[in-house]
């Protein structure tokens, strides 16, 4: 069985204290091949690309986060296009997309900085991972004028099986994380239950979204066995099934 972590922030768990080679090593223990790490602006690309040189199991994306989005973002997208020009080794771009949760100050800001990464994922046909709170209609329609590639991963995933469909029509994958092992999560529970088995992967979001059971605990990569565990009991397929469709879909998304 070879796990993938496909959304994993291990520059933050640094600064939570948890070593990165303990982090990795643990990781490999519980069976988990490769971890995929987001970034979030041009301040930590540099960061976790040295992570992805140095660990084999590691890969990177760059991305400009909606949370950081500022009057900078301009200049660090023409950065990233520069970057890329040049053969950027990064497989995805990400993490980006839109969060309207605190209001809507900054919605045109958040939406012209998405759409240019957008365009960047077209033009070099990479995949691209998405944020989203309280803004999924917004999101829907700039994938339809933006159609991708090489589509992506909406990370994250807690909502209904209607919305989980709208974003598979628009060639996306869902990421499932811990939430599904909360049973009050029911919603949540009920659309990875019937969602498309070959359009569902799984992730941790590490350090966030822990667990059930290990709440106040720092996420890490390993628990993505645990996220497994939970996902296989919400479904009807075999056990094996489940793992190899899993494994098959996020090696074909990031092309690993």
């Amino acid at each position: 069985m070879c796990l993938f972590d496909t959304h994993c922030h291990l520059d933050l768990m640094v600064q939570k204290g948890i070593g990165i080679d303990t982090a990795l090593q643990q990781a490999r223990k519980a069976g988990v091949e490769r971890i995929i790490v987001p970034g979030v602006d041009a301040n930590n690309w540099n960061l976790i690309q040295q992570y992805a040189h140095e660990h084999p199991m590691v890969e990177w994306a760059m991305g400009i986060h909606p949370w950081f989005v500022s009057a900078e973002s301009r200049d660090q997208l023409e950065l990233m296009k520069i970057r890329l020009d040049q053969g950027e080794d990064c497989i995805a771009i990400g993490e980006c997309g839109l969060d309207f949760y605190h209001g809507k100050d900054e919605q045109r800001l958040q939406i012209e900085v998405l759409t240019e990464q957008l365009k960047l994922a077209q033009r070099y046909e990479l995949p691209v991972l998405f944020h989203v709170r309280k803004a999924h209609q917004e999101l829907l329609q700039l994938l339809k004028q933006y159609p991708l590639p090489k589509g992506g991963v909406l990370h994250g995933f807690t909502g209904s099986y209607e919305l989980g469909m709208q974003y598979i029509k628009q060639g996306l994958y869902i990421g499932v994380g811990g939430s599904i092992t909360y049973e009050r999560a029911r919603k949540t529970r009920d659309a990875v239950a019937r969602l498309p088995l070959d359009k569902l992967i799984l992730e941790t979001d590490s350090p966030d979204m822990p667990l059930y059971g290990y709440q106040g605990e720092p996420n890490q990569p390993k628990f993505v066995k645990n996220v497994l565990s939970s996902f296989i009991l919400l479904r009807n397929e075999p056990e094996q099934t489940i793992t190899l469709m899993i494994e098959k879909s996020s090696k074909l998304l990031f092309k690993l």
